[in-house]
């Protein structure tokens, strides 16, 4: 890919035309390395730009040297780390495998909820991450670096309806203030957990046509509310523990 095309890759609309995305610092390429060797990821699908400091990092993948105001215009942070990786976005699944539990995520906005969320899925392990149309693009730069790799290693889908929802998945759960404890048998028994934007949440009225079952993270504050990555991550570890 031309110089030129790879600082384009910062926007949605370029990352989307040439089908790749890029990946900034040494932590976040040593996460991408190690989903080569777990299998997910193929040796020559990824090409590393370094500046000289790096010229000799450890890589299976192609390396690229820049020199330093190539690497300051290829950067997305105001101090460039000198490894940039250029990366192919997966491909979206054909088939559906409903594997572990699903948590979907309706028109999140902010990276960073997203970036943390997905770092609480690869945590935990077991669940896979879809998002509806209107969510902010995983491959964002900021939610990649606030995912601190966890998106290599969480199965993601992208542009999924809300209402498609109930045609994959027999029981459905969400957060509600008036809803059952989480603590509660029947919530680990849900195979999908629906959580709304972080202004709105969800349309109450799609949630009850989809016989969604209501719970809740008990609290005994003042405030009204649950951070949206605060509360996936409560219900993530209340799943895994629930489960043994």
């Amino acid at each position: 890919m031309k110089f030129d095309d790879l600082k384009k890759l910062h926007q949605k609309k370029y990352r989307q035309q040439f089908g790749h995305f890029l990946v900034e610092g040494e932590h976040l390429v040593l996460e991408l390395q190690r989903a080569l060797t777990r299998g997910t990821l193929a040796s020559g699908s990824v090409t590393l730009y370094v500046s000289e400091r790096y010229a000799n990092f450890a890589s299976p993948f192609e390396k690229v040297l820049l020199n330093d105001r190539q690497m300051s215009q290829l950067s997305d942070t105001k101090s460039p780390q000198g490894i940039v990786a250029l990366v192919p976005l997966p491909e979206a699944p054909t088939t559906i495998q409903p594997a572990g539990k699903a948590i979907y995520l309706w028109q999140v906005q902010d990276p960073g909820n997203l970036g943390t969320i997905l770092r609480t899925l690869a945590w935990f392990g077991g669940f896979r991450c879809l998002l509806s149309p209107g969510s902010v693009d995983p491959y964002n730069p900021k939610v990649v670096r606030a995912s601190m790799g966890a998106i290599f290693h969480v199965p993601l889908e992208l542009d999924v309806p809300l209402a498609a929802l109930p045609d994959r998945f027999a029981r459905i759960g969400c957060l509600d203030l008036h809803g059952e404890s989480v603590v509660a048998d029947n919530f680990v028994a849900q195979d999908c957990f629906v959580f709304g934007n972080e202004a709105q949440g969800v349309p109450r009225e799609a949630l009850s046509a989809m016989g969604a079952s209501a719970f809740t993270i008990a609290g005994q504050g003042a405030i009204e509310s649950l951070n949206l990555a605060s509360a996936v991550n409560i219900c993530a570890y209340e799943i895994q523990r629930a489960q043994g």
